[in-house]
């Protein structure tokens, strides 16, 4: 049986999540990613010509792999600025997801200061390919993305992956460049993840939040990610985000570890 050819189906106002949405710890579950997106589209599509430069989201339960609707709200109306609320609901009308978002009317900048970009090394082309090993299913997100490792080990609370998507966000789709960085922008915790190899204990992020200075360019994304845990069980994860050509924003996600039992 081939793999889905996107991550949603649209059928009128319900997208149909595919298996290529599918997390690493339940298998009814998806991954932030996707319905991170997916909102983010919605946000989009309010939104005219403005840039999306911040994104929050509260994952307020997993979302199900089952259909979704969207809602947006537009919070102020400005000429340069408008704020939006949007929420996910599954089929039973419950909010999985509810996030605020931030866009912005780009206009030339009065400063002629010339901009120095940082850039993340090694390129894709030089970078080792990887896919990430604490997926429990055979086809889920992990096999919708191809993550090449820049920099660092995955696992040692430290890393940068090259991430770029093999599939449309909604079938039929070239997927906008905010939505690219924000279905890689939950993997953040993943790329920085602290293991342990004998207990395996997952890192799950309640939220996340993104902000950009500037839209990505291309398809591949770069994640520099370093997790801070702390010994209750609460930490952070920072991840600086690239394109080919030098940062772009950053990312925090406020993380709370368990012990994964094997089932």
């Amino acid at each position: 049986m081939s793999e889905p050819g996107a991550f949603f189906e649209q059928d009128g106002d319900r997208f149909i999540p595919s298996v290529l949405t599918r997390g690493p710890w339940r298998p009814e579950h998806q991954h932030g990613g996707p319905p991170s997106a997916l909102m983010a589209r919605a946000i989009e599509a309010e939104a005219d010509s403005l840039h999306l430069v911040r994104f929050t989201i509260d994952f307020v339960r997993p979302v199900p792999i089952a259909p979704l609707t969207l809602r947006v709200e537009q919070q102020r109306d400005g000429r340069r600025a408008r704020n939006y609320v949007v929420e996910l609901r599954s089929d039973d009308h419950a909010v999985v997801a509810r996030a605020t978002a931030l866009v912005l009317r780009p206009e030339p900048a009065a400063s002629d200061v010339a901009i120095t970009r940082e850039r993340l090394e090694p390129p894709p082309a030089q970078s080792e390919p990887f896919v990430f090993p604490f997926f429990r299913s055979s086809i889920g997100y992990h096999t919708a993305i191809e993550s090449r490792v820049a920099r660092g080990r995955v696992g040692s609370g430290k890393a940068a992956l090259w991430m770029r998507q093999r599939v449309p966000l909604v079938a039929g789709e070239v997927p906008s460049p905010a939505q690219r960085i924000l279905v890689m922008a939950d993997s953040g915790s993943g790329v920085g993840a602290v293991l342990d190899p004998v207990s395996f204990a997952p890192f799950i992020n309640a939220d996340l939040s993104v902000s950009l200075h500037r839209l990505p360019e291309g398809e591949w994304m770069g994640l520099e990610a370093v997790t801070t845990i702390e010994p209750h069980g609460v930490g952070l994860t920072r991840t600086r985000l690239y394109d080919l050509h030098g940062p772009i924003g950053e990312g925090l996600q406020s993380l709370v570890a368990g012990r994964m039992t094997v089932s």
